[in-house]
């Protein structure tokens, strides 16, 4: 299983942080490592005092395929959820600034919470957001992206086989903050909690 994720992909948030609008999907990828599940606390790591979250909607590959098309990209998910995307912001900086890659701020471990999945609807269209202490900080549409899933998929697959259980990360959109001890995250699809997360 990989976590395939998409830097930028919403407008708002890339000039939130004085990114240009790419043209083209912006990928990196987490291990197996990053992923925490099932309401688990998250532990905030040593080397970063400046973690930020990051509420994105995630999409579940239900079979394996290379070089699909945007045509063929619905029939190969089968599940959403709401996760975060946990970035050491000070660690991103600093690579972003020597001009390397971005892993070490992005891949460390439990940085990549999932909610439970949902069946997906037969259009992509939906409401979500992230509330952190009961207040929202984040909320858009999946219509917003400015690379719909099917268009990542079919991205994606030139460059790396997709299989089954692979999970893709769609981007954030404006709101991002830094995260604190105690701090509570919950994620939401339209008006259902799938995620509950909070800071140790």
């Amino acid at each position: 299983m990989k976590i395939i994720c998409v830097g930028r992909n919403y407008s708002e948030h890339a000039k939130e942080l004085n990114n240009e609008i790419p043209s083209e999907p912006v990928l990196f990828f987490k291990p197996e490592t990053a992923l925490l599940t099932g309401n688990k606390p998250f532990p905030c790591p040593s080397f970063s005092n400046d973690i930020h979250y990051e509420g994105e909607l995630v999409y579940r590959i239900c079979k394996s395929g290379k070089n699909v098309s945007k045509n063929e990209a619905p029939s190969f998910i089968d599940a959403i959820t709401i996760g975060i995307d946990f970035t050491a912001r000070d660690l991103q900086t600093h690579l972003k600034q020597k001009g390397l890659p971005w892993e070490r701020a992005k891949s460390f471990d439990n940085s990549a919470v999932i909610g439970d999945f949902i069946d997906i609807n037969a259009k992509d269209d939906y409401n979500f957001c992230l509330k952190k202490n009961e207040s929202t900080v984040q909320q858009s549409n999946s219509k917003e992206m400015i690379f719909d899933i099917f268009s990542v998929i079919e991205n994606v697959s030139k460059f790396v086989t997709l299989h089954k259980g692979d999970l893709i990360f769609t981007g954030t959109p404006a709101g991002v903050g830094k995260i604190n001890v105690d701090d509570i995250y919950e994620g939401y699809i339209e008006d259902q909690r799938l995620m509950y997360c909070k800071i140790e």
